[in-house]
């Protein structure tokens, strides 16, 4: 998104401000809800979509069930089916106010308060999701369609939280609303520091780790290797590569529970813990440099955030294993990498659109005005 400079006051900013921070929000309880729906296994408690068994809601199923009706699909587990649908909810409230971010985006583009080509991206983004999320179904869960459906969840996260830090930054007065900079300013902020590389070799290394962790979920790999440091007692256990990582699996087939052997999804666990050392390493040396080389308040705080969701995650992500895969540690750790994300793109954001440029920019613009 372009750097953003202050002209004259318009409601609809204030607007865009909390709408991005109620999606932002709701985006963020969006990817923790899904988390606990596939840790539950609930993801095909309504085997159909955009429904529940031909209903609106879970009540609409278990009365025709009671009247006997046959259903079609698996069994109607009533609780699944209302943690289904719960998600289906919220991530269809979330899809609106992305709509109601893009029409408002639109609807302000001869004085900008958002570029309209981030908002129409964003809610692109966010279409995508949805179609995931019924081929997550349709397909039965399967591992790929799952991975995917993870990793555009939380680009959609983290565009609101990129969106929300440029709102917040670019609000240098009650009531402003902001115009696209000159290109020489959006170079010129984008070059401001070598650590920016850094920073996106780590959001790299993240993302990486992350759909390692989808794959690893959707595989139901994580007990694999029951023990840590060790995997099943060995530091190199027996593992099969080739089927671990094969993407395409047979439409017909439900892959609730998983289908691979163990040394398959041995590998796939293995392979996300030598993930998680890589990650490691480069969110630690992005978000040190931050530390001792930031030149703005904003770096060094984004820095830090990342030290400690790391620190956070890493420690859940160790207890989870040690202790036996609670349901509760298996969903904090989703929420974990969430945060780590938002940590990180943070630090990246911090460093392309430094606050410290904004304001002799309004004023200058100002006095031509």
């Amino acid at each position: 998104m372009a750097e953003l400079i202050a002209t004259r006051s318009v409601p609809a900013a204030a607007w865009m401000r909390k709408l991005a921070l109620a999606a932002l929000l709701l985006g963020f309880g969006v990817v923790v809800l899904g988390a606990y729906v596939r840790l539950t296994a609930a993801g095909l408690g309504c085997p159909d979509w955009p429904g529940c068994y031909g209903h609106l809601t879970p009540i609409g199923a278990e009365e025709s069930v009671a009247e006997g009706a046959v259903l079609p699909g698996t069994p109607l587990d009533v609780g699944k089916a209302w943690r289904e649908m719960i998600h289906r909810y919220a991530a269809s409230t979330l899809g609106l106010l992305i709509v109601t971010i893009a029409a408002l985006a639109i609807a302000t583009r001869h004085d900008p308060i958002v570029s309209p080509a981030y908002a129409l991206g964003l809610l692109a983004t966010v279409v995508a999701q949805g179609v995931l999320g019924m081929l997550t179904v349709t397909w039965q869960l399967k591992p790929l369609v799952v991975t995917l459906h993870l990793l555009f969840g939380l680009t959609t996260l983290a565009l609101l939280w990129w969106l929300w830090l440029s709102l917040r930054a670019s609000a240098v007065e009650p009531g402003a609303v902001w115009r696209a900079a000159p290109p020489r300013v959006a170079v010129a902020a984008r070059m401001r520091s070598p650590l920016r590389g850094l920073a996106l070799l780590a959001l790299a290394a993240l993302v990486a780790q992350i759909a390692l962790g989808g794959w690893t979920s959707s595989h139901y790999a994580a007990v694999a290797c029951p023990d840590f440091p060790t995997c099943q007692g060995s530091w190199w256990p027996a593992m099969d590569f080739r089927d671990a990582f094969a993407l395409s699996t047979a439409h017909r087939l439900d892959y609730a529970g998983g289908l691979l052997p163990n040394p398959a999804r041995t590998a796939i666990h293995f392979t996300h813990r030598l993930g998680a050392l890589v990650a490691t390493c480069a969110l630690v040396a992005a978000a040190v440099a931050a530390l001792a080389r930031g030149t703005s308040r904003g770096t060094r705080l984004a820095g830090g955030a990342v030290l400690l969701a790391l620190a956070a995650q890493l420690t859940i992500g160790i207890s989870m294993v040690l202790r036996g895969f609670p349901l509760w540690l298996a969903t904090a750790h989703n929420a974990g990498a969430a945060l780590t994300l938002l940590a990180v793109v943070a630090l990246v954001h911090s460093l392309r659109a430094p606050a410290a440029l904004a304001a002799p920019i309004a004023r200058s613009v100002g006095a031509r005005r």
